[in-house]
């Protein structure tokens, strides 16, 4: 008899296979509930076994000593940051340097990506003593809540004026530039105001990838202890269906390129630019992104104590 897995993740596409049910196995019956917004707490949500989580907030429970949520070091959601800093067309900020003493919005402040796309602005030298930042929502349609999260300081980390959306603030001038990984609506539009800090973010990427040798990981998978308890083996088996799910989608992909203009080249290109293991899952091939992730904790004053790799998972690095 298969164990249920009840699992909440978003609609992230190489998961398609997994969701429809074209990657399967025989010891796990995987219910997927496909949601907008993550779930704000596992450990007290009776509706699911296990969730996507953000890596900095599993850090905190780590951090606080609270195992109620065991992780998974598959990093579900990875992306490079130089592309995710927005400004306006007119804007003379052309490079990541010249954020320094800047008006700067996030969409929130201890979130994983803005604490990967900060640790890109400190390689160039802007810290986050060296700019002036806003938290608030990125337009009109986003609700109004508290992203200040207990990091706020007046003078240096402040809620978004009035709550006016940062793309408003950001066209008026009150702002000089915004963090987003979700481009506002219109941002592709010939006409937008608005536009990438960086012209050729890519090649900053590449770089970056070059000198740290991985991808950045936003979200992984937390389970409730109880259910890895049980089943010590689930979490292994759902992190090899993920596996095979992503490396299915890339194969469908690559097959029906011919669906979306120049696909074929952008496929060309990443295969030229990331190594095969960009995407790995696992302790030991995650452990210096994670060492990284944790040591940016630390020095934007979002955990009072540097984690090691093996504190965010023990049962994994007790099993290298």
């Amino acid at each position: 008899m298969p164990v249920t897995l009840r699992i909440a993740l978003r609609d992230w596409d190489y998961m398609t296979p997994l969701v429809l049910g074209d990657v399967s196995s025989s010891r796990l019956d995987i219910k997927v509930d496909r949601v907008g917004t993550l779930v704000s707490s596992l450990a007290d949500d009776a509706t699911h076994d296990a969730a996507e989580m953000s890596f900095s907030r599993y850090s905190q429970m780590r951090h606080d000593g609270d195992d109620r949520v065991i992780g998974m070091p598959n990093f579900i959601m990875r992306g490079f940051r130089h592309r995710c800093i927005i400004t306006t067309k007119d804007s003379p900020i052309r490079k990541l340097s010249d954020l320094a003493g800047k008006n700067i919005g996030v969409t929130g402040w201890r979130d994983s990506g803005n604490t990967w796309t900060r640790a890109a602005l400190r390689r160039e030298g802007v810290g986050v003593e060296d700019a002036m930042w806003y938290a608030g929502r990125l337009t009109e349609a986003h609700p109004i809540v508290d992203r200040l999260d207990g990091f706020g300081r007046p003078g240096r980390i402040e809620a978004a004026p009035g709550e006016r959306p940062m793309v408003d603030l950001l066209i008026d001038g009150g702002l000089d530039a915004v963090f987003t990984p979700f481009m506002p609506k219109g941002f592709f539009d010939q006409e937008s105001p608005l536009r990438q800090v960086l012209d050729d973010f890519r090649a900053a990427e590449v770089a970056y990838l070059n000198e740290v040798g991985y991808v950045p990981g936003m979200h992984l998978i937390g389970f409730k202890a109880d259910i890895v308890q049980e089943h010590p083996w689930i979490m292994d088996e759902l992190s090899a269906l993920i596996d095979e799910s992503q490396r299915l989608w890339l194969e469908k992909r690559e097959k029906y390129a011919d669906t979306t203009p120049w696909m074929i080249d952008e496929l060309r290109r990443c295969a030229a630019e990331l190594p095969p293991t960009w995407r790995a899952s696992g302790f030991a091939e995650n452990e210096a992104m994670i060492a990284d992730f944790a040591e940016e904790l630390y020095e934007q004053k979002i955990m009072p104590r540097l984690l090691t790799p093996a504190e965010f998972f023990p049962r994994h690095a007790k099993a290298r």
